[in-house]
């Protein structure tokens, strides 16, 4: 198994009882990359995103909600 730090950037509460939490993972190769965490009851998804993947995900979620 990769060994990572992680660092918590923050967390967000979503509709319906649910929540996202965002954090940087720092592997031992040295890549960075921000890790999304769902919790949904007993559901955890998580997605790791590189940077321009991240960008390109918050730059959408702008445009809708800037809609």
């Amino acid at each position: 198994m990769t060994d990572e730090t992680l660092k918590d950037l923050g967390e967000i509460a979503l509709p319906y009882n649910r929540r996202v939490v965002l954090r940087e993972v720092k592997f031992d190769s040295g890549l960075t990359m921000t890790r999304l965490v769902f919790f949904e009851g007993k559901r955890v998804t998580q997605i790791d995103l590189d940077d321009a993947t991240a960008e390109q995900l918050g730059n959408a979620l702008l445009s809708g909600a800037n809609r």
